[in-house]
């Protein structure tokens, strides 16, 4: 018997010593060994790997969104005329846009009044074409005056009408007008029964003029409130204002608010990428009823300037046509605000 077993003994040696015979694994680390390991990744690894688990791959869970309160939206049309809020805010004397800043390289008057000027530069004949723009800048003075939430603000616009096509003339100005102005902005957002939001009251002192000699001098002095109002994409500014007497020795334009009237209202709103503006003004006299309008539509055109159309009926464009009527229409490009 003893025979046998040696022999099966041999015979199993044999085997396990040829090759292919399988080689055992190496064993797992123990408990001990496992339990030695500091880090607490790797030890849980570690016991995973006793068990014969597989680590599972983390979950990839999506950031959570910020709080409703902490997502702003982008401030509004007068919020960032006029520094309303916060988000709005500039620092002080920081030059930004006041109206609009535009070239308008190409316009036609279709009623173009040409004796006042002819009369005062008897060898020149004006054309129908010239070019307008505006240049139009503000910057505040004086932030929360008083602690209270009321700005200062200084502001200056020069609007040119230029005879650039009439080059047999040398191509003149025909009229200029300069527009100083002190500001003072009283910030609210109130609702006004559910219909719109009042978003400013301002009052100024305006002052106007064309820089020119008799008989084309034209100025005017005016004390000025201005109310602004916000719904939505849609604003409107109600301007009125008050003339301040001259004397008769220096008044060079005694009937201006016959044409200009007392007041205009400006509108606005946003279709699409396209801006559209419109100004009304008028005497408010039934018996002799004198008025203007200007439509204007922006769209964009490349990264900091605008397609700009412009279209004036009425009196009042300028100065120097205060009481002549005018019917232009222009084409050509607007700085975007800054």
């Amino acid at each position: 018997m003893n025979r046998h077993l040696l022999l099966a003994c041999f015979l199993l040696v044999a085997l396990c010593g040829a090759p292919g015979c399988p080689v055992p694994a190496a064993a797992a680390p123990g408990l001990e060994e496992c339990a030695k390991i500091d880090d607490d990744a790797a030890r849980l690894r570690c016991f995973d790997e006793m068990a014969g688990r597989k680590p599972k791959a983390p979950a990839v869970t999506a950031a959570p969104s910020p709080p409703a309160e902490s997502r702003r939206e982008e401030p509004s049309f007068l919020s960032k005329r006029w520094q309303l809020d916060e988000e709005s805010r500039q620092k002080r004397f920081a030059i930004m846009s006041h109206r609009q800043n535009y070239i308008l390289p190409y316009t036609y008057n279709f009623h173009q009044e040409k004796a006042t000027y002819e009369a005062a530069n008897p060898d020149v004949e004006i054309q129908d074409a010239e070019i307008k723009f505006q240049i139009s800048l503000k910057m505040k003075l004086w932030e929360d005056m008083f602690g209270m939430p009321l700005d200062l603000w200084a502001a200056y616009t020069q609007l040119s009408l230029w005879q650039f096509y009439n080059k047999d003339y040398s191509s003149p100005f025909r009229e200029t007008n300069y527009e100083p102005e002190i500001l003072f902005n009283y910030r609210t957002n109130t609702d006004l029964f559910g219909l719109m939001r009042s978003r400013f009251i301002q009052v100024g002192l305006n002052h106007q003029s064309n820089g020119r000699a008799e008989p084309l001098s034209r100025s005017w002095n005016r004390v000025a409130a201005n109310f602004g109002f916000e719904r939505g994409v849609f604003n409107a500014q109600l301007k009125t204002w008050i003339r301040i007497p001259e004397s008769d020795d220096e008044d060079d334009n005694p009937d201006i608010t016959s044409y200009m009237g007392y007041g205009e209202l400006w509108m606005g709103t946003v279709w699409k990428d396209f801006h559209l503006a419109l100004m009304l003004r008028n005497n408010l006299r039934f018996d002799d009823n004198r008025g203007a309008m200007q439509f204007e539509l922006s769209f964009p055109l490349i990264e900091h300037l605008n397609g700009y159309i412009q279209y004036f009926t009425g009196y009042g464009e300028t100065l120097v046509d205060y009481n002549h009527y005018t019917n232009r229409i222009g084409i050509g490009v607007m700085i975007k605000d800054w």
